[in-house]
């Protein structure tokens, strides 16, 4: 977490942009998992989510400051990533959680996506590193098996209208994998909508 967080304390310190009030960064992915809890690992981005706050002149002074190739990069090994809020699959609405170890920044108000939404997200690509979050989260008891299925069925009624919706039996299988390997508990029956189970 320490290095997570003075990634965004210096961010805090570098900015320089005049504005109003504070702005909101929603932290997603493993960065939030580690400013919400005592894990650990290295990362290469901290993804901040985009929002109606994230105006162009903020987007590119926060990428001029910590984005890829800047000397924020080559200090922390990470840089700051803006994803489009398009691209998560997540639950509706998601749940973000005030950073606590930030409250005192100038800038900003730094918020993190709840560790039950961000093992969620996890399951949209589940490679490697993904896989070590989430079973993390699971064997610390971070996250419990109903509410992350509560979840999920939220984040799929949110989906199912989506263009990508063809991906869902994907992230299906990717949740009962976590189920049987980390839970060790019967997969759950998902349902998809119904365009879908009918072919």
């Amino acid at each position: 977490m320490a290095l997570i967080r003075d990634f965004f304390i210096d961010l805090d310190r570098h900015w320089k942009q005049p504005q109003a009030a504070r702005i909101p960064l929603r932290v997603i992915g493993s960065a939030a998992l580690m400013l919400l809890t005592e894990y650990e690992r290295r990362t290469k981005d901290s993804d901040v989510i985009e929002t109606d706050f994230i105006t162009e002149p903020v987007r590119k002074a926060l990428l001029e400051i910590a984005g890829q190739k800047t000397e924020f990069h080559t200090r922390y090994g990470m840089y700051l990533d803006i994803v489009a809020r398009a691209t998560p699959f997540l639950p509706h609405p998601p749940d973000y959680r005030p950073v606590e170890s930030l409250k005192g920044l100038k800038n900003f108000v730094v918020d993190a996506l709840d560790t039950v939404d961000v093992v969620v997200s996890k399951l949209k690509r589940f490679n490697a590193n993904d896989a070590d979050d989430v079973e993390a989260m699971v064997s610390t008891g971070v996250v419990e098996h109903d509410r992350l299925i509560e979840r999920f069925r939220s984040a799929v009624d949110g989906y199912e209208l989506d263009a990508r919706a063809e991906e869902l039996p994907k992230f299906i299988t990717n949740l009962h994998v976590v189920e049987r390997d980390y839970y060790q508990v019967q997969e759950t029956e998902i349902d998809l909508p119904d365009w879908m189970s009918d072919r």
